[in-house]
């Protein structure tokens, strides 16, 4: 009996090994291929499609939208179409920026 259990156990150690072997293996191989593949700098993921503007773009467009702002709320009088004209800006001010700065087409 004693000498099947130890048969059994010889066996399964072998596999183990065998396993171990297989699994060292495979780490050592994605290690030479992660150190072939080219790197690039990572920038933040968000997962989304990637707007293509870089920041002095975003910048360009803060600027800009903010300046017409102010000016709406220098000079229009009524509150009501100060909101709707501000409200307005935000709206064309992003549709203008993706059509005109557009790089995915």
């Amino acid at each position: 009996m004693s000498k099947e259990r130890a048969l059994r156990r010889a066996a399964r150690e072998a596999e183990a090994q065998k396993a171990r072997v297989r699994r060292e293996r495979a780490a050592r191989r994605r290690d030479a291929l992660n150190r072939l593949r080219p790197r690039l700098p990572r920038r933040g993921r968000s997962g989304r499609l990637p707007s293509g503007l870089t920041r002095a773009e975003r910048a360009a467009i803060t600027v800009g939208a903010l300046a017409a702002v102010t000016f709406v709320w220098l000079l229009v009088d009524g509150v009501s179409t100060r909101i709707a004209l501000t409200i307005l800006i935000a709206l064309s001010a992003s549709m203008l920026f993706v059509l005109t700065v557009n790089r995915r087409t």
